[in-house]
């Protein structure tokens, strides 16, 4: 009996210890997978983070890629430009046998655009040409030094459909005999835009089409000294035709560059941006001194189909210069001019006519008037603000210095407007005028 209850025992403390056996070694490989599965996220997030520094290093590198490209780019389109004129000098010193300088260069693009044709003066240069063979003095007014700049100008078409564009680009200044045009002999021809654009095709420029290139004006060298003297020149810039050959399908209206040749030049076109753009100032017939002004006035007038707004004044000191002082000979007592501009929105069915538009100011308390000066305004017979679109309308009065010091300065103007005219200068605002006072 003991002797089996003995074994009973022994049998029981066997099972007991076989089943402690197997449950341990059941739970140590769950301990393990724990760990591992420990080890294995913290190596995977490892991971993941390396992956992440990696991707955001990747991003940076590529970011500093783009930016080193870009700027690679623009000093590339830079270069090129300058090696452009370089060779084109190179070129012209070997054609001519001449030697040259630079004497300056302004790499300041100057755009003018019309709907959405466009023409822009990239950059240009001012070259000494000294030396050169007699074969090429004609355009030097016979003589063999003078001066050249070189000119690179682009022209875009930004429409849907073809426009014809003759670049007629004429230079002149203060002083010059006539109007300076591109030499053809100077550079390469195919590197020249009135070779791109010429009479073979009509000038046409394809929609969507651009092309740069070079245009030369020449001076002998005593139109050189003047036109240093002047330090700054102008440049006609016409505008496209939507029509082959049919000039009276001008896409918009002219333009104007204005070329500084000096530092000092460079200060005046810097300081005539501060006035309105009458043809005293885009022509540059003298000095221009700021006496007052007030803009965004904000004042408006319905004549018939058009509102009038106006928009600011400036009254100014004005002494003109060598060459235009003769046709301001009777105003002895020097000159204040006032150039009032205007806004017409034309919501009517015929263009305006800004040529044609005239206006009436009115000084001393009503006692005195003056008509304006059509003369001295940049407007020729085809400049009109179309039916159903605004534009910018500048009037200008020449008045003397002494009486408005003494008289009128402290007394009201007042200036009317109208009647509204078309191209043909026929009323179309029924003889009413709109009146403002300053």
């Amino acid at each position: 009996m003991k002797r089996r209850l003995l074994t009973m025992l022994v049998t029981m403390l066997f099972a007991v210890l076989l089943i402690s056996g197997c449950g341990s070694e059941t739970e140590t490989p769950k301990e393990e997978e724990v760990a591992n599965a420990a080890e294995s996220t913290d190596a995977a997030a490892g991971q993941t983070e390396e992956q992440d520094e990696d991707a955001a290093e990747e991003a940076s590198n590529e970011e500093e890629k783009e930016d080193t490209e870009e700027n690679t780019d623009a000093a590339n389109d830079t270069a090129n430009s300058s090696s452009d004129f370089s060779e084109l000098i190179s070129f012209m010193e070997e054609e001519t046998e001449g030697t040259t300088s630079i004497l300056y260069e302004n790499d300041e693009p100057q755009v003018h655009t019309t709907e959405a044709v466009s023409v822009s003066l990239d950059s240009y240069k001012l070259i000494e040409l000294n030396d050169f063979h007699t074969d090429y003095s004609i355009p030097f007014n016979d003589e063999t030094n003078g001066g050249v700049i070189i000119a690179q100008y682009t022209i875009s078409n930004e429409m849907d459909k073809d426009v014809y564009y003759m670049p007629a680009f004429y230079l002149s200044f203060t002083g010059a005999q006539k109007a300076y045009n591109n030499y053809k002999d100077l550079l390469p021809e195919d590197d020249q835009i009135p070779t791109m654009l010429n009479p073979s095709d009509g000038y046409l420029l394809e929609a969507g089409e651009s092309m740069t290139g070079f245009y030369t004006y020449p001076f002998g060298a005593k139109d050189l000294k003047t036109v240093l003297d002047e330090s700054t020149a102008v440049v006609e810039v016409p505008a496209a035709q939507a029509e082959k050959d049919d000039f009276g399908s001008t896409i918009g209206k002219d333009g104007k560059f204005t070329l500084s040749l000096s530092e000092q030049g460079a200060e005046k076109v810097e300081a005539n941006q501060a006035f309105y753009q009458d043809k005293v100032t885009s022509s540059d017939m003298g000095e221009k001194k700021m006496l007052e002004e007030k803009d965004g006035t904000n004042e408006s007038e319905e004549l018939g189909d058009v509102t009038v707004t106006l928009d600011g004044y400036q009254f100014t000191e004005f002494t003109p210069n060598e060459v235009e002082a003769p046709r301001f000979v009777n105003f002895t007592n020097g000159m204040v001019l006032l150039t009032v501009k205007f806004n017409l929105d034309n919501k009517g069915s015929e263009a305006i006519g800004l040529s044609s538009t005239y206006s009436k100011l009115t000084m001393n308390d009503g006692t005195q008037y003056t008509l304006n000066e059509g003369m001295l305004l940049d407007y020729s017979y085809d400049d009109v603000i179309p039916a159903g679109e605004s534009g910018e309308f500048l009037q200008l009065y020449i008045l003397d210095q002494e009486q408005y010091e003494k008289i009128w300065k402290d007394k009201a103007f007042e200036v009317e407007v109208g009647p509204m005219k078309n191209e043909e200068a026929k009323d179309i605002s029924k003889g009413k005028t709109a009146i403002f006072n300053l």
